[in-house]
């Protein structure tokens, strides 16, 4: 058996039943359901009455959004905003470099926009532009290397963060997590 059949295997099994909802800061700290008796805790302003599919999309989005400001704050007062990061992150999952309006359709952005963070970019050195060798009249950009050490530094303070905070939860509450997780990314059936 794989480790990834027995990861399977265990998030296979029901979870323990409990008296009431579950505080998804009970799961956390003491690694499995625990029985609070009342309504769910997320310390936020997550809506209660069994709406499992809304805390798990505030749930997911608090953790990854936590994820990201810790890594920005590890990197200094200097770090990128969020938004800067992604059109980074859109030039370096290319093979060429991209005009202005592919940038803005990937990044789902008006154009006008994308222009103020390239330009943003580009005084920082993380971006150039250069001329469109089948149309003068088009600017393309592409990410330069202090762009790409920039993208690995966020990676890594990133990959740190998660890692800490999986670090939390036993080896198997690790594997049961992922399996579930897996599970649910695999799966296109509600």
């Amino acid at each position: 058996m794989s480790p990834h059949d027995d990861a399977a295997a265990t998030a296979a099994s029901p979870p323990a039943a409990t008296d009431g909802p579950v505080s998804t800061d009970a799961l956390v700290s003491t690694g499995g359901p625990v029985s609070t008796g009342g309504p769910v805790s997320t310390r936020g302003s997550m809506p209660t009455g069994g709406d499992e599919s809304a805390e798990l999309l505030d749930l997911l989005h608090r953790l990854l959004r936590d994820i990201r400001r810790s890594a920005a704050a590890s990197l200094g007062p200097t770090s990128q905003a969020p938004g800067q990061v992604r059109l980074l992150r859109v030039l370096q999952h290319c093979d060429e470099p991209l005009r202005l309006g592919h940038v803005a359709s990937a990044l789902d952005v008006a154009p006008r926009s994308v222009t103020s963070k390239v330009d943003a970019a580009e005084a920082d050195g993380l971006v150039r532009r250069i001329a469109d060798p089948t149309d003068r009249r088009a600017t393309l950009i592409e990410l330069t290397d202090a762009g790409r050490s920039l993208l690995a530094d966020v990676s890594a303070r990133r990959h740190e963060g998660v890692a800490g905070r999986l670090g939390r939860l036993a080896p198997d509450e690790r594997a049961q997590l992922l399996a579930l997780l897996r599970r649910l990314a695999d799966d296109p059936t509600p």
